[in-house]
Parts: C-alpha cells; structure tokens; sequence
C-alpha cells in the first residue's frame, strides 16, 4: 500500500522473495545427523565397524562380492588400476565426456589416457569408439556409466575379454541403476563409486571400490592403508600386542566411521530415491517432448537410469544456443548447469592429441543438466520447462 503522497510504507522484508530452483540437493535429514552423532558418541571416528558394515551392504545392493571402502571414487579409480598393475608404458582407453577425475586416475599410475569418443543417446563409450582407439599397449578401459546412464556391460565386458584388457566400470554416478535387469556393478571386474553430495547416495565425500575376488579385495585393503598387513581397527580390537607389517608402498585412502554412519542411513533411501526421480524424469521428458530441438536424456535399451543428472541437447533446430539457453534459465531463478565436461579440451591435457572426438565435443558443447532432487515440485518442473518453451524458436 501507499500512504498519501505516494510514499510506499511496505516492509521491504514483506516482498517474496526471488523464485530459486537449484540444480541439486542432497537428501539428508535427522536420521543421518543422529546417526553421525551416535558415531562421534561412540569414541570410533575413525576407519571402524561402521566402515565394514557399510563395505558389505553396498556390496550386497550392487550385486557385488566385496566392497571396499576410500575416500573418493578418485581414490577408488586409482587403486583399481594399482591392482591390475597398469603403469608406465601402458594405455587406458578412457572417455574424455567425464569428469577429469576418470582421466587423471590414469596419470596417477604413470600409465598414458587414450581418449574414446561416445554414444550421442547415451554419452557413454562403446565396444566401436574404444576399438577405434585402442593399440598393442592398452592395458584397460575405464567405461564410465554416465549420469547413472548404463553403458552396455554385456558388449564391453565380452570385448574386453577378447581384447584381453581389464574393464573398469566408473560407476560414479550409477548407484541404483541397472543394466540387462541387474544393478550396475553385478558381475564387474571391478567398479569405483562416488558418494559426493552429487550423487545419490552420499557420505559427504567418499568411495566405494566393489569387485568379486576376495584377494584383490584383500590387497585394497592393504593398499587404501598404508599396505599395513592388519588393519588399524583389528589391532585395536586385539587383546593381545599387534606388531604391523607394511608389506608394500602404499596410500592414506580411508573413509571414516562417521561417513559410513550417515552412508548406511542413505542406503535405506536409495530406493525411494531411485523411483522418484525416475517419475520426475519421466514427467520432464513428457513435458518436453514436442519442444523442437531439445533432446532429453532417456534409458537406453539395455537398462535403467537413476538419473542422477538430467541433461538435456540443445540441437540448431530449437534456435538459441547453449550458454543462451543456461543464462535465460538463470535469470528466471533457475540454477542449471553445462553439460559433462570434455577432459580433452581442459589445460591439463593441452599435452595430449586425441583422435577425433566429434561427439564428445558436440556433448559437452550443446548440453545441459536441468534441476532434478527430491525437493523439486511439479510446479518448479513446469517453471523450468515454461522459461524453457518460451525461448523455443
């Protein structure tokens, strides 16, 4: 209102405030803060009980053997490479449409990242974009299930063992996702999982490396600790004086008890998790589907999503490009973000020439992730898509 004269008496603190979507919110709630409080109470912080608790139930909801928990799924791809023995003088094919982490996680060894290109559906490598890349001296495949997209396991893994190379699955983003009716990681080699507030199931920060071999599963343990031949928790729970040997030079990867606290908590949710973004996918790509030049991502073939991105391609058909697009949708109070990252096209890999990436470069150039969480409403979704429909061509 105004009073005489025209002076508006409002309270500027009575105005709504500005309409914000965010891209992403991790779903954390009172049962993950008592349980990390019951953990502080307990005395064990550190890598403990909880840690191999979580280890065997993650392990049990992926299909897996043994999991064997780090500190980040960087950590992770870095020891499942250490494993297998890759170093220097050997490749790894790896795709550059990932977060740089897949790429570096070969560095890190002193082996040499060969960059394949990807599926323009599905962002992921293929059995013909590795073949494409791969020499004598490929050593493995990192294949990375992105955006919780699966890659085809069934195609890479017999290729694989014809190529007579180890595959790792960067399964990242992948849990809850499925792939020929199975979860993501079941019958792998050996998969490396994040638990980043990115991700669905999240610890703060943190990884999970899952494999079926019970000695290399071993030796990850050793590795993630020093290569101490018994670990830290086992000599504390000893009656009796443990005298620890370091069998070999090794690495400071653990998680701690109070991230596995809360990780046990988010395993309950995952489900539910799953399923509902799945529905909130399903209504974005219905909404979008008559929109010229917008290609949403959708399941492939072979299996299911979580979604743990939803992006987007914005084709020339639709008629304003990219960046246009993520700035229109900012100023109406939605934070999207750009596409997967192309590694080859950063600083850090300036030193490298990668064969032709046409896809990659067209991914990671013409899309973008739309806000998808738990907390996001049928309202926001038709505000995202309205800003969305109205810069159409």
């Amino acid at each position: 209102m105004s009073a005489p004269g025209g002076t508006d008496t409002r309270n500027p603190s009575d105005a709504p405030a500005p309409r914000r979507i965010p891209v992403m919110i991790p779903q954390l709630g009172e049962e993950e803060a008592q349980a990390a409080a019951e953990a502080v109470r307990s005395g064990w912080v550190a890598q403990g009980p909880r840690v191999a608790r979580f280890e065997r139930e993650f392990a049990a909801l992926v299909g897996a053997d043994h999991g064997v928990a780090v500190s980040s799924c960087t950590t992770a791809l870095h020891l499942a490479l250490v494993l297998w023995g890759v170093g220097p003088g050997d490749e790894v094919v790896v795709p550059s449409f990932s977060f740089i982490a897949t790429a570096n996680a070969v560095r890190y060894v002193g082996a040499t990242p060969v960059f394949a290109d990807v599926d323009l559906a599905t962002g992921n490598v293929t059995v013909a974009t590795v073949d494409a890349v791969r020499t004598p001296r490929t050593r493995a495949v990192i294949a990375v299930h992105q955006g919780g997209v699966p890659f085809d396991v069934a195609a890479l893994r017999a290729a694989a063992d014809r190529w007579g190379v180890v595959l790792v699955e960067d399964a990242a983003c992948a849990a809850g996702s499925t792939a020929y009716g199975r979860p993501v990681g079941a019958g792998a080699t050996v998969s490396a999982w994040s638990f980043h507030p990115r991700k669905l199931l999240t610890t703060g920060e943190g990884g999970m490396v899952t494999l079926d071999d019970p000695e290399g599963a071993a030796r990850l343990r050793r590795l993630r600790e020093h290569g101490m031949n018994v670990s830290a928790a086992d000599r504390h729970a000893s009656a009796q004086p443990v005298l620890e040997a370091y069998l070999e030079t090794a690495f400071n990867y653990r998680m701690t008890d109070i991230q596995a606290a809360i990780g046990l908590v988010q395993l309950d949710r995952l489900t539910g998790l799953v399923a509902q973004r799945r529905a909130l996918a399903a209504r974005y790509q219905d909404l979008l589907a008559d929109v010229d030049g917008l290609v949403p991502v959708r399941d492939p073939a072979h299996g299911e999503t979580n979604y743990q991105s939803f992006w987007v391609r914005v084709d020339p058909a639709y008629g304003v490009g990219r960046d246009e697009v993520l700035a229109e949708l900012a100023a109406a109070g939605v934070s999207a973000r750009r596409g997967i990252m192309a590694a080859h096209l950063e600083p850090a890999y300036a030193d490298v020439t990668p064969a032709p990436l046409p896809v990659t470069e067209r991914l990671t150039r013409d899309s973008l992730i739309l806000p998808l969480h738990h907390a996001l409403t049928e309202d926001d979704q038709d505000h995202v898509v309205g800003v969305l429909r109205k810069l159409a061509r």
